[in-house]
């Protein structure tokens, strides 16, 4: 080889190297920097313009991206049943940032993982656009629908479903809902007048996800809390027997917190604490906590995941139990009320974790993400949480639980397939007349399967009591395999 020619070959080399380290440069280490830039005007067309990847659930589209035929984008978002799935797929817009799994999944949805890689630069070499990977969602389709169906149009409703032993999410439906479609428009003047329409939904805000977001009071349904940290004590067992006055004086105060009036605890003046669990009375478990002090109480409601956030992969809202109480906050905050707040989901993960055995299962949405070659980039695998309370606790409050089904509170969510085990919950509103209505449970209750909770927020007693267990039953038998 002659010296022309093998400058020639070595300046070619450089050059090929160079070219190289540019690229991977650009599409490895800077890639994220130079795509958040806002004056990468490209970058955001062809973001919003790109065959963005599809959510599926049971292998069918629920956002996809299809060919626009009258923008200056390639491509336009579409999503098919969207009142169904609103709160959980959020809606992907020109105007403003993604939300719910439009975001949570974004770097997959938009071809941006670090696993697809080879495919980026597969499309840059050959001048196609870049399709984003395939999110499949751990929900049953007809579960779905079903749940949803279920909450009545004029409700704050929310409902979902688990599988206990996986945390897998099958359904987590609400109301009131809205057309995502309405959100995904082009032309950011329509977006505006759209997102105007969306709002004026009373009880709707389209940044929120009632089941993941919506912290109320959880009234009764708490007390399952109560109970681990009463059990784990070993202090109290089931068949011990405790004081039911139907009111105490709050200490240092001169209120008054009173057993239920709708109730029967008031036949009672001591009881064992599986009759007090099944007619859901309050001031033995006032007592209770009290008795075993702030501290236990935070650090239990906290094993099952109060005070913190969670990704499942949307970012939930954060379930609060207060510190520095009084006594009589403390009592309160043992039922339910004063300042404790609760997710639809994070009650759900309390009866999860019983039904469980006491270990508690993180909760998740996704079951796999998938190139456009059908190759797993990411299979979604269980994933413990806590070990909240031992198995023994968690068998006895199974069965405490089973006795509200039986002849207390929850009597109306009986089965003639299975046993059933529940904790039902009234949590009242200020001065006002409505509550929320709650009930969390699973089956069966001999071999748990699957976990429903049902949450109506500020309606009237009557209402709610109608609505919630009947529905966790009829839920139940059709999710649960006998």
């Amino acid at each position: 080889m002659n010296n022309a020619i093998r400058h020639t070959w070595v300046v070619s080399v450089a050059l090929f190297v160079t070219l190289f380290a540019a690229l991977s440069i650009i599409q490895v280490a800077v890639t994220d920097e130079l795509n958040a830039n806002p004056n990468n005007v490209r970058q955001l067309y062809e973001d919003r313009g790109a065959p963005r990847g599809t959510i599926t659930v049971d292998g069918r589209s629920i956002a996809e991206s299809v060919r626009s035929e009258s923008s200056a984008f390639d491509y336009q978002r579409v999503y098919n049943e969207p009142e169904l799935y609103s709160g959980i797929t959020g809606f992907y817009s020109i105007a403003e940032p993604p939300t719910g799994l439009e975001s949570a999944m974004n770097e997959y949805l938009a071809g941006h993982s670090d696993s697809q890689f080879l495919d980026r630069m597969t499309a840059m070499f050959t001048g196609q656009s870049m399709e984003g990977a395939q999110v499949e969602l751990t929900l049953d389709g007809e579960l779905q629908q079903m749940a949803y169906d279920m909450i009545p149009d004029d409700q704050r409703g929310s409902i979902v479903v688990t599988d206990v032993r996986t945390g897998e999410v099958k359904a987590m439906a609400s109301k009131p809902s809205y057309d995502t479609n309405l959100l995904a428009v082009q032309s950011t003047e329509q977006f505006n007048e759209n997102k105007a329409q969306v709002e004026d939904i009373e009880g709707l805000s389209p940044y929120f996800n009632r089941p993941t977001n919506s912290a109320i009071a959880p009234g009764s349904t708490f007390k399952l809390v109560d109970l681990v940290a009463m059990l784990e004590s070993g202090d109290y067992e089931p068949d011990s027997t405790l004081d039911n006055p139907n009111s105490i004086t709050l200490p240092q105060s001169s209120s008054q917190l009173q057993n239920f009036s709708r109730g029967i605890c008031e036949q009672r003046s001591e009881a064992e604490l599986s009759w007090l669990v099944a007619q859901s009375c309050n001031t033995p478990f006032a007592e209770a906590a009290m008795d075993l002090g702030e501290d236990t109480m935070q650090e239990t409601a906290e094993a099952f995941g109060w005070n913190s956030e969670l990704d499942i992969p949307v970012t939930t809202g954060v379930s609060r139990f207060p510190d520095d109480l009084t006594d009589a906050s403390l009592a309160h905050s043992a039922i339910g009320q004063f300042d404790v707040t609760a997710t639809p989901l994070q009650m759900n993960m309390v009866a999860s974790a019983i039904a469980n055995g006491g270990t508690l299962m993180k909760p998740n949405l996704v079951e796999s993400v998938s190139g456009t070659d059908l190759q797993v980039l990411e299979q979604v695998e269980p994933e413990e949480l806590n070990d909240v309370m031992s198995s023994d606790v968690a068998d006895d409050i199974t069965e405490m639980m089973t006795g509200v089904v039986e002849d207390g509170t929850g009597v109306r969510a009986q089965s003639d397939q299975f046993d059933i085990a529940a904790k039902t919950g009234t949590a009242e509103i200020g001065d006002t007349d409505m509550v929320n209505s709650w009930v969390t449970g699973f089956a069966p209750a001999d071999d748990p399967q699957y976990a429903v909770t049902v949450a109506y927020e500020r309606i009237d007693y009557e209402t709610g009591s109608s609505l919630t267990t009947p529905q966790l039953k009829e839920l139940l038998e059709a999710v649960v395999e006998e």
